[in-house]
């Protein structure tokens, strides 16, 4: 087995960190205080070639590995959560699953324009009745000779009210659950498609831009159907599997950014007449927190190392985001325990951190149904 990164991924690994130092760390407490996602990242992620990443050169991206994409979200993922959220929404659970299942026409249409920053893509699966049921759906969409009709409403849609293409998932047939779900590609632009900010303050990722949509007689045409019928349930679950991706890697960026932050707290903060990192409790919390970022991290890429060999990867996918998030959020309480008083502000920037990785635990399958989807593979059916 080879550990080390190619030229190739590390070039990108320090182009990633760069932009994430430079130009994302420094706004991202004013955007975190202010509810506001800061906007004019995102034509810079374009100029990057992160928001095409694994899309090819003839659809405007840049052809990325699934490594490297991994490598952009946990330098973001240290930055700042809601980037990073924001990357894994446009590119892995929207461009992703265009390029999968797509027609020519719609790849021609949508790739380009999603891949420069030009159109914003958000996805709208969940429900206020259907979380990790998917299949349990209400969002219908009815059939009629030129055109679908859908009527219904989604919830915690990423992106939803600064979007401009959206990929929504409806039933034709509720009865027949995950079969009757079908898989739409809807500018937001369309009559009958509304969106407004969801109710509440949230706990994390508070400059993201989270949005309630509602469907009422929206009327889309028949090219706007992303697969087949029917296939909605297969497009959504590919979709999770590009996206636990990049919440593990970004789970992996907080766990190191609150790794750095102990570290440099515990080398000049005194007590008792010496550096707090002089003392038994604290090396082990620290040391204890490098031993899982490094073995999350290693997870991480082996996951998406398999993914870029084309191997079943579902499984990996799993347990690398569900350790991640896992050691990550574990991290994050001991780092803010660690800087004490000083950690309970957002005067410093791990108070941040323990607020952002609830929601790393929950986004795209939480921690339950991940244990489910591992369970299931280990054990195997009867």
């Amino acid at each position: 087995m080879h550990f080390e990164l190619t030229p190739e991924q590390v070039a990108v690994q320090a182009r990633a960190r760069a932009f994430a130092v430079e130009e994302v760390a420094p706004l991202a407490r004013e955007a975190d205080e202010k509810g506001k996602f800061p906007m004019q990242l995102v034509r810079r992620m374009g100029e990057l070639g992160f928001l095409g990443g694994p899309i090819g050169a003839e659809y405007g991206g840049t052809g990325l590995d699934y490594l490297s994409c991994a490598l952009v979200y946990e330098e973001l993922g240290r930055a700042d959560s809601s980037v990073r959220g924001f990357l894994a929404v446009h590119e892995g659970l929207v461009s992703l699953c265009i390029r999968d299942w797509g027609s020519e026409s719609q790849k021609r249409r949508y790739l380009p324009r999603l891949a420069s920053g030009e159109w914003i893509g958000c996805y709208c699966l969940t429900e206020p009745n259907a979380g990790s049921d998917a299949a349990s759906i209400e969002t219908t969409a009815r059939e009629e000779e030129d055109c679908y009709i859908l009527n219904g409403e989604k919830i915690w849609i990423t992106n939803g009210n600064i979007a401009d293409v959206a990929l929504v998932f409806a039933s034709r047939d509720r009865s027949a659950r995950h079969k009757g779900i079908c898989a739409f590609i809807i500018e937001t632009s369309t009559p009958g498609f509304f969106r407004e900010k969801v109710a509440g303050v949230e706990l994390g990722h508070r400059a993201s831009d989270h949005a309630r949509v509602v469907f009422e007689e929206c009327r889309v045409p028949k090219n706007a159907l992303l697969g087949e019928p029917g296939d909605g349930f297969k497009v959504a679950m590919a979709a999770l599997d590009h996206g636990r991706i990049g919440v593990a890697a970004g789970a992996v960026g907080v766990a190191q950014a609150c790794l750095d932050a102990c570290v440099a707290f515990a080398r000049q903060r005194r007590q008792f007449g010496k550096r707090i990192g002089d003392f038994q409790m604290i090396q082990a919390s620290i040391a204890d927190m490098a031993a899982d970022v490094e073995a999350a991290r290693l997870l991480v890429y082996r996951a998406a190392w398999l993914k870029q060999q084309g191997l079943p990867s579902t499984r990996e996918t799993s347990i690398a985001k569900l350790f991640a998030t896992e050691i990550a959020v574990k991290a994050a309480s001991d780092a803010v325990l660690i800087h004490g008083g000083r950690g309970y502000s957002n005067a410093y920037p791990v108070e941040r951190y323990y607020r952002d990785i609830k929601g790393l635990q929950i986004y795209e399958g939480t921690s339950h149904i991940q244990r489910i989807v591992i369970a299931r593979d280990v054990i195997g059916k009867e």
